[in-house]
């Protein structure tokens, strides 16, 4: 079988989950299903968020539920999309909360590679996704594996900041440690619930003070 593509630090901290008979069936499926389908993202970026983020540089981790599945947009990074890709209406509002909380202006690209080079780990809870359906590789295994990146990165680093969205989020996060790492929830960015909560959490400047007060280098939002 061919070995597992993804970044050293997780390679290592994951070894136990890649053995796993869950996971040995997920990859089957999701191999069939890239050989049969229109599958998003491409193949070499289902792993970009572990990628971009090395296990010891994570200091924000940011929960999404499914990758993008239209085409072109998905790039492996929860609420990320390409450079010159329309800005998708939950990106555009979390950019809204963003400019209202720090006041940095509106970005006009929606690629948010940039916030995974600083240390936030943007992972979707399923990290593949069929063509125009949402939740077509939900229950597969993906959850079990975004649960194991999770509970390692609470078990063994200290001083992270956890953002959860929406209800999907909130309950991915019960794994979370609340005396070691800071976790602030909110409803989601969607345009059906961001006027819950969403507005106004000022999650940004929260994070960037909680990183402040542990000796980290705060985000460049």
């Amino acid at each position: 079988m061919k070995e597992i593509q993804i970044e050293e630090s997780w390679k290592q901290t994951l070894a136990r989950e890649f053995e796993k008979p869950y996971f040995l069936s997920l990859r089957s499926f999701v191999r069939n299903e890239y050989q049969t389908k229109v599958v998003y993202p491409p193949a070499k970026l289902i792993f970009a968020a572990l990628d971009r983020c090395p296990f010891d540089k994570v200091k924000v981790v940011i929960l999404g539920q499914d990758p993008y599945h239209g085409a072109g947009q998905a790039n492996g990074l929860c609420f990320s999309v390409n450079d010159k890709v329309p800005l998708p209406p939950s990106l555009l509002n979390i950019f809204k909360e963003i400019h209202a909380d720090i006041g940095k202006p509106m970005p006009k690209s929606g690629n948010l590679s940039y916030w995974a080079d600083q240390g936030v780990l943007l992972l979707n809870a399923s990290l593949t996704v069929v063509e125009n359906q949402a939740g077509s590789h939900q229950n597969q295994g993906w959850e079990v594996f975004t649960d194991a990146v999770i509970k390692n990165l609470s078990d063994q680093r200290e001083n992270l900041v956890f953002l959860l969205w929406g209800s999907f989020a909130h309950k991915k996060g019960e794994v979370i440690d609340t005396k070691k790492h800071l976790v602030l929830k909110s409803p989601h960015p969607s345009p059906l619930s961001a006027h819950r909560g969403f507005f106004g959490n000022h999650h940004f400047s929260k994070a960037n003070a909680y990183l402040i007060q542990h000796g980290a280098k705060p985000i460049e939002w």
